[in-house]
């Protein structure tokens, strides 16, 4: 442990300041109440997502996968439901990532942090986690005493049973992380049979350690010292926020209270320390805002519990504006939703939806590129004639394989000579890409026709069953004309 002396001078028996202090081991009791029901229809919800999503079938014909979430890294695409993103289309997954942001800036500028009470993947595993030690060493009471116990068999069985149940539900997490990689049911094959790829086994070590040692060992100490979001979600509230809150001008002065004792003269809070006892976080939110709370609520559920023993209102603890904590009972006013912060995270998240929604529906399903050879640009024909050599790239989006025929307009008298395919006809399986090169070529009148050395043009490519072109520009490189320098 570090100390700094304080004061020119100072003896080291002087005033000192602790640099680092041990970790005081967090044990939260189990709480009961609508918040703590919500909390936990959220984790079977959460979970039962994460864990079965990549078993869920979605038909896209007989030549594409058939998960419905696949990152397929292999062949370059992302599969989502009915969505398949491309490389090319990375913008689509900004779009979303941008999209979910202002989502969680307006949740928090609204109602704090809810993501980090609720849905964070930190709180929902830890939140497991405890729950399964909940389950083999008891309650708060029961896990503190056993802590406290000397080793015996008691002590061994209980905390082996605990650590042994977190390390599978670490491996059942890893395990469908690599799922949403690859086929899930046949890489569970593999991977029982031991001849999955290496890259598997080792992603899902790396998952199951990390989520043993963040939701089972480290817990708090992540959302204290590791997350960056308490730190900023600050920036986000303001005097209208609702934020889980100690109504002070309530609950004070506090103090003990017995059956039948008058009310008079005091605060409704009996300083049971039950808010203390339920909270993950180890925190008294009776003591104000916090970096360390998370705004589970669970101290709400505890706290009206408590008031329900007692007779008193419920709501001592409760979602409250910062505005209606300064201005006490009396002062109170409705909540604001209509504010500047709210409205403009609101349009930007209307905004980003309908540029979403417009370029999904303007997504083309065929597209072209064409790559003109660079060496050499042209060569003269025996006949006096030009040809230049084309690489043209055709990408069916499609589910169904589709045949194209490809010609040119803006050179008169041009011929187009498909190298490879004599019939004229470019197959190109479904949802994939297809090279075909090809030879552009003019007779020497039309080589004397060219009003530049560098001539534009467009390819042509025709969809032969629907009759679907599409234009791509392109040049034509001939000689010099007479006089150019």
């Amino acid at each position: 442990m570090a100390n700094i002396e304080l004061g020119g001078g100072a003896s080291p028996s002087d005033e000192e300041t602790q640099l680092y202090a041990d970790r005081v081991k967090v044990y939260p009791k189990e709480a009961h109440g609508r918040f703590r029901t919500i909390k936990w229809i959220v984790m079977a919800v959460t979970l039962g997502i994460y864990y079965l999503l990549p078993w869920v079938r979605w038909d896209r014909g007989p030549y594409l996968p058939d998960q419905a979430v696949l990152l397929d890294l292999p062949a370059r695409r992302f599969y989502f439901f009915f969505l398949e993103i491309w490389p090319q289309e990375f913008y689509y997954v900004t779009g979303l990532l941008v999209l979910a942001s202002l989502v969680l800036f307006l949740v928090t500028a609204v109602a704090g942090r809810v993501w980090c009470g609720y849905t964070c993947p930190q709180t929902v595993w830890t939140d497991l986690m405890v729950a399964v030690e909940r389950f083999w060493q008891g309650d708060r009471n029961a896990r503190l005493r056993l802590d406290k116990h000397p080793w015996a068999f008691e002590t061994i069985w209980k905390k082996s049973a605990t650590h042994l149940t977190w390390l599978a539900i670490a491996v059942a997490t890893g395990g469908a992380w690599v799922f949403y990689f690859a086929d899930a049911p046949t890489l569970a094959k593999q991977l029982l049979t031991f001849s999955a790829p290496a890259a598997a086994y080792f992603f899902i070590g790396l998952f199951t350690v990390s989520t043993y040692v963040l939701g089972g060992i480290a817990r708090e100490q992540v959302c204290i010292y590791m997350c960056p979001w308490p730190r900023i979600q600050g920036a986000m509230f303001d005097s209208d926020s609702l934020l889980i809150s100690y109504r002070d001008w309530r609950g004070e002065p506090r103090g003990a209270h017995k059956a039948g004792q008058s009310w008079e003269g005091r605060g409704d809070c009996i300083d049971c320390n039950q808010c203390v006892a339920v909270c993950p976080t180890g925190i008294d939110i009776r003591d104000g805002a916090q970096l360390e709370c998370i705004q589970c609520a669970l101290c709400i559920d505890a706290c009206d519990a408590i008031m329900d023993k007692v007779g008193r209102p419920r709501g001592l603890i409760a979602y409250d504006t910062v505005r209606n904590l300064e201005a006490g009972a009396p002062n109170a006013e409705p909540l604001r939703l209509l504010r500047p912060r709210v409205l403009l995270y609101a349009g930007l998240i209307v905004l980003v939806g309908i540029i979403m929604i417009v370029a999904l529906m303007m997504r083309p399903v065929l597209e072209v590129n064409v790559i003109h050879d660079r060496n050499p640009l042209y060569v003269k024909l025996s006949d006096g004639g030009v040809r230049n050599g084309y690489e043209v790239k055709i990408l069916n989006k499609q589910y169904v394989p589709r045949a194209f025929k490809l010609g040119v307009t803006g050179l008169p008298d041009a011929t187009v000579q498909l190298v490879g395919h004599d019939s004229g006809v470019v197959p190109v399986p479904p949802d994939q890409l297809k090279g075909v090169k090809l030879h552009v070529a003019l007779d020497k009148e039309g080589v004397r026709a060219l009003p530049d050395q560098a001539t534009q043009f467009q390819f042509v490519v025709t969809d032969i069953a629907t009759g679907e072109t599409m234009e791509h520009n392109a040049t034509f490189q001939g000689p010099p004309k007479s006089g150019a320098k």
